[in-house]
């Protein structure tokens, strides 16, 4: 049995006494796991181990939580741990198999603890990295999460997401404490939608309905008449009256898939996303050609030339149900790689693949996503910051087209 460097071994089954054992350090880093001088290994009682912070190449192997002890563990400066069984304590029994956890099991207990005496939720977008989504509450779209943690009893909503999807809480939960756990995990898509230059823009056409993509700032939700999602942006705007002039934002991509789908002419922002702005098609064409059997699934904020070759375009979530329901085995995933840890675990059978960026390497990772750890949201926990602020008089006129969504999405 290995596991990785960094990690902790906890056996199952406490014990109150620990049979004689050792750990038998190897190499120290030099080698794969042979001796580099045998005459210099050293043998260290496990039971000396539990009461000083004896160290072996790797980590304190006060680190090593041992209540049962297997027989030996041979700990290589490698980084690999090898159980050898024994007998269980002086009944004869197999030794009980032992549960093998990441170096995040402490920082994740912490967590778990802090979440209970702060009455928090956590919510993890899909585009999360799979640890994060892993200890959340809630996995899911932004104003789905949102939604849902106003619904809770909780005191504290911690968003592992990005700003404007913290703001988004905050607008429909102003009682709770909204954390993010790290204030820099912006948008390029909102920060490409300045509050003071789209009302510049709004004045150019005073005459036009303003639909805004959830993706923006709370500052331009204010600006806006009608707040939508891309799972729900082509029902709403069809809805809107046949001569209404309508002005879309932020994402021109998305207003583009929209204008096609409704058959109206829109007025479009030019925001864009980075992250799916960078696919190849290339690479999407090359795909194909190796998985001919595959379909192409894309998010609607992709550039059209890669929404042509796309055989179901949706919200993350509908690419989620699409991939779970259709009779394909094998997908070409057009959207931010984070959402394949939601996809394997729903469709485990199926072959997911994702897109490299338009020079060749698979960076279409958001770097914004990337920012929140486990060890800011421990931090964040702990300080109840960074905390979202707003005026309440910009949460009214922020949270009046979102109503107005909710409303018409009935």
């Amino acid at each position: 049995m290995e596991i990785a460097e960094h990690s902790a071994l906890l056996l199952e089954d406490a014990a109150t006494a620990i049979t004689p054992a050792v750990v038998v350090p190897q190499d120290h880093g030099h080698g794969e796991g042979k001796p580099r001088d045998p005459a210099r290994q050293t043998q260290i009682p496990i039971s000396k181990i539990t009461n000083e912070k004896n160290s072996v190449g790797l980590e304190p192997l006060q680190q090593l939580l041992i209540r049962v002890a297997p027989g030996a563990v041979q700990i290589t400066g490698n980084g690999k741990s090898q159980v050898l069984q024994s007998e269980c304590l002086g009944c004869g029994h197999p030794a009980p198999k032992p549960v093998l956890m990441s170096a995040d099991t402490a920082l994740v207990a912490a967590i778990n603890r802090l979440r209970q005496d702060r009455n928090a939720v956590i919510l993890a977008h899909y585009y999360q990295e799979p640890e994060i989504q892993d200890i959340a509450d809630f996995v899911g779209d932004s104003l789905e999460l949102s939604r849902k943690a106003a619904s809770t009893d909780a005191d504290v909503i911690v968003f592992c997401g990005v700003h404007f999807m913290a703001e988004t809480a905050k607008i429909l939960s102003p009682e709770k404490t909204v954390v993010l756990p790290d204030l820099e995990a912006g948008c390029s898509l909102a920060d490409d939608c300045p509050a003071d230059e789209f009302a510049r823009f709004r004045a150019e056409h005073p005459d036009h309905f303003v639909v805004s993509y959830i993706n923006c700032t709370a500052a331009v939700k204010a600006q806006s008449d009608l707040i939508c999602t891309s799972s729900n942006a082509v029902d709403l705007v069809n809805q809107l009256p046949a001569d209404q002039p309508v002005l879309f934002a932020p994402d021109q991509n998305l207003g583009r898939w929209v204008q096609q789908q409704s058959g109206r002419e829109l007025t479009l922002w030019p925001g864009r996303c980075i992250v799916h702005e960078t696919f190849s098609e290339e690479a999407v064409l090359a795909l194909k050609h190796e998985h001919p059997g595959a379909e192409v699934i894309a998010h609607p904020e992709c550039q059209q030339n890669l929404l042509d070759l796309a055989d179901f375009i949706g919200s993350t979530s509908k690419l989620l149900n699409y991939a779970e329901q259709s009779s394909c085995n094998s997908f070409i995933v057009l959207t931010e790689p984070g959402i394949l840890h939601q996809m394997q675990q729903r469709v485990p059978e199926k072959t997911l693949l994702d897109v490299p960026g338009i020079d060749g390497c698979s960076c279409n990772a958001c770097p914004y996503m990337r920012l929140n750890t486990l060890e800011k949201l421990k931090a964040c926990l702990e300080t109840l910051t960074p905390a979202i602020e707003m005026d309440e008089s910009m949460r009214l006129k922020a949270m009046k087209p979102m109503q107005r969504m909710l409303e018409m999405s009935r």
